[in-house]
């Protein structure tokens, strides 16, 4: 891994002071159109367009991720959260977990090829991908892998019926079994939240401060 994401690990107090700090400014980089209606009818759209943002490549966020898993025959519906913090650098990211679903401060490393966690409880484990990887260590499901472009407010590359407000924003996208809504600050061009959900009962609800 590079030095920036082998370097991107706070502890929890670096976490939570950075929560409270001014993080690095991703969305004056791109290039968006300025619409002065809000609420209006979504459009499809079918790829990417000259107003639509550009997946960033590089970014540091923090916030909160919660967590609700469907019930079985022995449990009800179970949840939980984490504070997070994220880095990002192309295909490659390093994500700091506290208060994961009582397997301690975790941490989750993706170098493009393989997905490392390591925890308190569980120790070192490994997978070809973050979301294996995760339901693994925790029982937890999410769309990792789509994150990125998510939190960018744009279609990942796999997404159908990706929904556009009239400003050009992302709204919805379907990502397999995985329906995704994005809420925005006034005339934010990057989303303040994603929500997932699958048909099964699965949601992800992650707030983003950038």
């Amino acid at each position: 891994m590079s030095a920036l994401i082998t370097s991107y690990k706070p502890n929890k107090l670096a976490l939570f002071t950075a929560m409270t700090a001014a993080m690095v400014i991703t969305s004056g980089c791109q290039s968006l159109k300025t619409a002065n209606a809000t609420n209006q009818p979504t459009t499809t759209v079918q790829g990417q367009n000259a107003d639509q943002p550009k997946k960033l490549e590089s970014f540091n966020i923090t916030g909160k991720i919660g967590v609700t898993t469907p019930a079985n025959d022995s449990t009800g519906t179970q949840g939980g959260s984490a504070f997070y913090a994220w880095g990002q650098q192309n295909d490659r990211f390093a994500i700091e977990l506290i208060g994961a679903l009582g397997i301690g401060k975790t941490n989750i490393e993706y170098n493009g090829q393989t997905a490392t966690l390591v925890s308190e409880k569980t120790g070192t484990l490994t997978a070809d991908d973050p979301e294996t990887l995760l339901k693994k260590a925790t029982g937890w499901q999410a769309p990792i892998s789509q994150m990125p472009y998510w939190i960018s407010g744009r279609p990942a590359p796999s997404d159908s019926a990706p929904q556009l407000d009239d400003q050009n924003r992302l709204v919805s996208s379907v990502n397999g079994e995985w329906t995704a809504s994005f809420t925005y600050k006034g005339t934010d061009k990057l989303p303040s939240k994603i929500s997932a959900v699958q048909p099964q009962g699965n949601k992800v609800v992650m707030t983003i401060n950038h």
